[in-house]
């Protein structure tokens, strides 16, 4: 957790789990060279939430360490996870301001062994998955749990020899919470009919549980790397290539996909379950939420990215040097070369026209409704001759995500070129070509 050295940032709210936690680096303060800070968060929403503060500073005081508080404004109206999860959310925001504002590497959280199989009874009957079952993380990112094997009755124990007072919160006696219920009924019913440590059990048990979770991250993390795509659409990769893993480790993929992009909150039980199906091919119409991203399948492809994806305006274009499309991520590329021994490239992003029959100006836009398209190589005439863009695509299995931002390079109102798909009929090349317009997409 520590090497020494750190700038630590310790969540003070004044009960007897963040108050032995502050002492305890006090002592180790000199040893491990640590800076030390306390922040007290203060929600307003009890009478004793003003005396708390000052309690917390009489006590920095002490231990001569500075102390912030913060005041926080709770949540209270819909939508909202109730009035626990949202000063949860308000007070955790409030440490990573406190910490971004004093340059903190860490923050300490006086979590304990007993907090620990609290929440992993909590989470077993909320019906959590095995990340869930993991229980609190002893480090996660910059915060870390120095008590988290430390049993509740050691620290009072220890409080008492120090002499240090701590206040009691009177909402942790209140049973209509769930985490209180299993505190003050389930754990001791349990550690009676088991005649054996409960609260011990279950920390092995999650520890067990989050060390599978981690080999899991681990593998999904290689894995993403050898098989996905970072584009502007965000990360992309081919079905195939997740249905020759299991389907957890596939599912695990994506919410590695989902993190690589920021979205690092866990997932709930319903985006768990639009995972599985779309890694089992059940048709959905519409994409799955990942926290602020989606997941969506369109043929052999999954994409996890943003929700909306920046649409590709319309241009015109006089064929000379490059057009930048930000919108894409893609660039074109326009070159005008003599006609005679031209050898007519093979690659779909690189395609030529017999530039005396187009005219001076192209546009470039995205697909519209009712586009039609005449492809190179289609018969002249029949039903295959022209045919109904939208179709083209759908056949040439472009992504349903990047069929409105593949370039349309357009003359005089006809196609002449899906870009990095198959150029239209018009202007080909032939040996009476004297000037050949060559575009790339890159």
């Amino acid at each position: 957790m520590l090497r020494g050295g750190e700038r630590v940032l310790v969540a003070l709210s004044g009960g007897p789990d963040s108050v032995a936690l502050l002492d305890v680096l006090c002592e180790l303060r000199l040893t491990l060279q640590l800076t030390l800070s306390a922040v007290h968060v203060h929600h307003g929403l009890r009478p004793g939430a003003d005396a708390d503060a000052v309690a917390a500073r009489r006590l920095c005081d002490r231990l001569r360490v500075g102390c912030r508080v913060e005041h926080v404004r709770v949540k209270q109206a819909p939508p909202w996870e109730g009035l626990e999860a949202e000063s949860r959310r308000a007070r955790l925001a409030a440490f990573e301001r406190v910490a971004r504002e004093i340059g903190a590497t860490h923050l300490a959280t006086g979590h304990t062994a007993d907090d620990q199989a609290e929440t992993v009874l909590m989470r077993l009957l909320q019906g959590a998955g095995p990340r869930g079952l993991g229980g609190i993380a002893p480090v996660r990112g910059n915060r870390i749990r120095p008590l988290i094997e430390v049993r509740r009755a050691d620290i009072l124990e220890h409080l008492r020899h120090r002499g240090l007072a701590w206040v009691e919160d009177p909402s942790n006696a209140d049973v209509r919470f769930l985490r209180n219920r299993i505190r003050h009924d389930l754990l001791p019913f349990m550690a009676e009919l088991a005649g054996a440590p409960v609260v011990e059990s279950l920390c092995r048990s999650a520890a067990a549980v989050r060390a599978l979770v981690a080999d899991l991250e681990a593998r999904a993390c290689t894995e993403l790397a050898r098989v996905a795509t970072h584009d502007g659409a965000g990360v992309t990769m081919d079905v195939a290539a997740l249905e020759a893993v299991s389907v957890e480790l596939a599912a695990e993929i994506l919410r590695q996909a989902a993190a690589a992009q920021g979205e690092t909150r866990p997932l709930r039980g319903a985006a768990q379950r639009a995972i599985r199906e779309l890694l089992a091919g059940a048709p959905r119409r519409r994409a799955a939420r990942l926290g602020r991203l989606v997941v969506e399948r369109s043929g052999r492809r999954i994409r996890v990215g943003p929700p909306a994806l920046p649409s590709l305006p319309s241009r015109t274009w006089i064929p000379a040097g490059a057009l930048d499309l930000p919108e894409t991520g893609q660039r074109l590329t326009a070159s005008l070369l003599p006609g005679a021994d031209y050898a007519v490239p093979r690659d779909i992003r690189r395609v030529a026209f017999d530039a005396e029959l187009l005219p001076a100006v192209l546009t470039v836009r995205a697909r519209r409704r009712g586009d039609v398209f005449a492809p190179f190589g289609a018969p002249a005439a029949g039903p295959a001759a022209v045919r109904r863009l939208k179709a083209f695509l759908i056949d040439a299995h472009i992504p349903r995500w990047q069929r409105p931002r593949t370039p349309i390079v357009e003359a005089e109102g006809q196609i002449i070129w899906v870009a990095g798909v198959r150029r239209g009929r018009l202007a080909p090349v032939t040996s009476a070509t004297t000037r050949v317009l060559e575009l790339t997409l890159g």
